[in-house]
């Protein structure tokens, strides 16, 4: 099965423009999401020129903007800020702050201003539950439950994102989508779920050729990409 066979859309995650660029004339990205770990990694000074040389750049697409501060009155205020930037840009809310207060409160109140939402950093059903509770009807709105972190420490994400994903549908006021990606494979496993988005490093969607190679293919491969590395090396046993 192809990339564009599958219902789950592919959004890029990263703060490379250069990269999102290139995505998006990939044609197979169809929206963006941004993070405050991503922008520190690729160098990211000013924040606000960052997103507006986005939007500028890769438009027409959907697009996700964090709020960067840990009290809720602040993230209301950058929150409005974000979302005035764009019709297609929705602004990442984490389900709680550094002392694990949850924001839903803030959530239910910049939803019922018409702010588009990405509520990040979610790990369970209850969060699902209560997020969904909160938001206005007929909102447009994004859930990012991180199945790989949550996979990282030895659960399986798959119950909990079928369940998540029945959720979201049965609601109609918000988009599941399976986070932190770790490889390519993740993919269809969302589309499994019945995720309705996930989100993919530049490398990961590097490897996007790859799909459709047969198991014999890849170890020829292996093997001559090896074969590469003891010639680079200049290496000699004998």
């Amino acid at each position: 099965m192809k990339i564009n066979d599958l219902n789950v859309q592919i959004y890029a995650d990263g703060a490379v423009i250069s990269d999102m660029v290139k995505a998006k004339e990939s044609g197979v990205v169809k929206g963006f999401t941004t993070n405050p770990s991503l922008m520190k990694k690729a160098g990211v000074t000013d924040y606000l020129s960052f997103a507006k040389e986005v939007l500028a750049k890769v438009t027409g697409l959907p697009i996700s903007f964090e709020v960067f501060s840990d009290d809720f009155d602040t993230m209301a205020k950058e929150a409005r800020k974000i979302s005035a930037l764009g019709e297609n840009v929705f602004v990442k809310i984490p389900i709680t702050n550094t002392k694990g207060e949850s924001s839903v409160p803030l959530i239910k109140k910049l939803s019922a201003e018409g702010i588009k939402l990405n509520v990040t950093a979610m790990f369970t059903l209850e969060q699902t539950k209560d997020v969904l509770a909160a938001l206005k009807p007929g909102s447009q709105n994004i859930l990012s439950i991180f199945a790989g972190r949550l996979a990282d420490t030895g659960i399986d994400p798959m119950p909990l994102m079928k369940e998540a994903a029945k959720l979201c549908h049965e609601n109609g006021n918000g988009w599941l989508l399976w986070a932190s990606c770790r490889e390519v494979f993740n993919i269809f496993q969302a589309e499994e779920c019945g995720c309705d988005i996930i989100t993919c490093t530049a490398p990961v969607i590097a490897k996007f050729p790859l799909i459709g190679t047969s198991p014999k293919e890849r170890s020829l491969q292996t093997v001559q990409d090896f074969n590469k590395d003891v010639k680079a090396l200049g290496f000699s046993i004998l």
